[in-house]
């Protein structure tokens, strides 16, 4: 069963057993003296072991006052205004330790050695980027059910990726031979001027050729037209290809989020990068 995402008040949370969390999406200014304990009750209440929250650095003396820890802080994530602080509270002895902390270390070091390193990554005439619409989404889940056996939204049902293609998300894809091989996503938050570069999945098969790479760079393009400020993306820690794509395009390391996230069968640490467009 997937987490629910719901209101509480006027903040969004998503929560459930399936991360094992309650995640803080969008904490609302009205929010920020009484939320850090509505939240925890609810994680209390369905005994999960993690709180997760992303929230204007303004809020985060309310969280610390209650024992949150911050992990991770993008400087002007609000409008290139306010800084976003992305804080924990472990709920269980168990979720607070890492157990591939010396080769989350390793990938890191590895993908900060290539900062600013570029690729040079040309599509060849059988292969053709796009921007996905509609008819595109029962391809997209096919290929995200085949990349990754969890995940922590349902982006393997087209029915959830048409949804959000009609909210606040712009996915990309590349074709080879009219099939889809490589897709990635844009959660555009345009009221805060800032992007989440997301859902990147290569088809096994079609690996090793830089796709992210390349999709990365279109994505960057894309969003800076639409004016947006600030990219940044939630990687997972032991993967060496993502975060070393985020580090050739200039993204800056900051933080790692201890085992935050349910994805490809399992609890992982997540790398924070950002950069200013």
């Amino acid at each position: 069963m997937r987490d629910r995402i719901e209101k509480v008040a006027g903040s969004l949370i998503q929560h459930g057993p399936f991360n094992d969390r309650v995640y803080l999406m969008k904490l609302a200014t009205d929010d920020f003296e009484y939320l850090p304990s509505v939240i925890e009750g609810i994680a209390q209440e369905n005994n999960y072991s993690k709180i997760f929250s992303k929230i204007p650095a303004s809020a985060k003396e309310h969280f610390l006052n209650r024992d949150h820890i911050e992990e991770a802080i993008i400087p002007g994530f609000f409008n290139g205004d306010e800084d976003a602080s992305f804080m924990a509270k472990y709920l269980s002895q168990v979720r607070m330790q890492e157990p591939d902390s010396q080769e989350n270390a390793y990938v890191l070091k590895a993908a900060i050695s290539k900062f600013n390193v570029p690729k040079d990554v040309r599509l060849s005439d059988d292969e053709q980027f796009i921007v996905c619409d509609e008819a595109d989404t029962p391809e997209m889940a096919d290929l995200y059910s085949r990349v990754f056996p969890s995940y922590p939204f349902p982006i393997s049902d087209a029915t959830y990726l048409l949804k959000t293609m009609y909210e606040n998300f712009v996915y990309f894809g590349i074709r080879k031979n009219g099939k889809l091989v490589a897709v990635s996503s844009c959660e555009v938050d345009v009221a805060n001027s800032n992007v989440e570069m997301t859902d990147f999945a290569t088809l096994p098969e079609s690996q090793g050729k830089g796709y992210s790479y390349y999709l990365l760079d279109k994505m960057e393009n894309n969003m800076r037209e639409k004016g947006i400020k600030t990219a940044y993306t939630i990687a997972r820690a032991r993967s060496y290809g993502m975060n070393t794509v985020f580090s050739r395009h200039s993204y800056i390391y900051a933080g790692i989020l201890v085992n935050n996230t349910n994805i490809s069968g399992g609890i992982e640490s997540m790398n924070v990068w950002y950069k200013k467009l």
